[in-house]
């Protein structure tokens, strides 16, 4: 918690400060909130990856691995089950499958504020009709406290286990 708090507060301090400054309005709300909620997201990850490997280097590979996952290979993944099965309607499960993304989560609710989904298509229009409303919103935060919760859980039951 320490640790998700210190690297909050420098996100809060580099970007959030900047933000509010220069736009004070709903996105920008969002944008803080959004690269917080990240910021201990894959705090809680990296404490998963700290704990597996006994060896620095294989914690750092781990971890850059996760990275790599997160940032690029699971959008490539997705893009080729939308081509796949292009031909079913498949705009539920997109929102189920973009949930096992913190990343991509944080970008739909940034691009949602943005008023820009039409520019994402018809599973633009998909997400707006969800996870615009309140209740879209409420299971989009519930992923994120997913996120954080079960990585910990995971890290500080492996901690608890482990000999010292």
């Amino acid at each position: 918690m320490g640790l998700s708090g210190a690297m909050s507060a420098a996100y809060l301090v580099g970007i959030g400060i900047p933000l509010m400054v220069f736009s004070p309005d709903e996105t920008g709300v969002m944008m803080v909130i959004t690269g917080t909620l990240l910021s201990v997201v894959f705090v809680s990850l990296a404490m998963v990856c700290a704990i597996i490997a006994r060896d620095k280097a294989k914690g750092i590979g781990m971890a850059m691995i996760l990275w790599l996952y997160f940032a690029i290979l699971f959008d490539g993944i997705v893009l080729m089950v939308v081509f796949q099965f292009a031909d079913y309607p498949i705009e539920r499960p997109m929102v189920a499958l973009s949930m096992l993304n913190p990343i991509t989560i944080a970008r739909i609710l940034i691009l949602l504020r943005l008023d820009v989904s039409a520019l994402m298509g018809y599973t633009g229009a998909v997400f707006k009709s969800m996870l615009d409303s309140t209740t879209g919103l409420i299971v989009a935060m519930g992923a994120f406290a997913a996120w954080i919760a079960i990585p910990y859980w995971f890290s500080h039951r492996q901690f608890r286990k482990k000999d010292l």
